[in-house]
């Protein structure tokens, strides 16, 4: 039995998008990771991975992501250095970054901005706002 929802339409319509948006998805918790990822691949984006921020800012350099998901609580680098990291490098000086965690406080949020986020999720993560964010941002760039 096949059940059509909102995600399935908007797979099958972003499958035909020659150019799909590329995410790289910086997330240091497996499930967590995987689950992220299932959920992104099932709305047509093509997700690259990384578990730390000296990956993190690795895998931008080698596959300049449309936009970067990028948890905060990282290991070996911290997502905020990662995000200073990846603001210093020409090519991605622009690609947008969402912060992600499980902090929900203006310290939080305003730190991240401050480092170089452009938006501020907090886990666990309303989908439908984290798409709405990625959609809006990923269009402002293109501008």
């Amino acid at each position: 039995m096949i059940v059509e929802t909102r995600s399935t339409t908007r797979v099958e319509h972003m499958s035909k998008i020659e150019n799909p948006v590329r995410v790289l998805l910086v997330e240091d918790t497996e499930d967590n990771r995987m689950m992220m990822r299932r959920l992104l691949e099932l709305s047509g984006y093509e997700v690259s991975e990384a578990i730390n921020g000296v990956e993190a800012v690795r895998a931008a350099e080698n596959e300049t992501p449309n936009v970067i998901l990028m948890d905060l609580s990282l290991p070996v680098v911290d997502g905020l250095s990662a995000t200073r990291r990846i603001r210093q490098l020409p090519d991605l000086a622009r690609v947008p970054i969402i912060a992600v965690s499980a902090h929900d406080t203006a310290d939080f949020h305003a730190e991240a901005l401050a480092a170089g986020c452009d938006a501020y999720i907090t886990k666990p993560i309303d989908y439908s706002e984290l798409e709405d964010l990625i959609t809006g941002l990923t269009a402002q760039h293109q501008k």
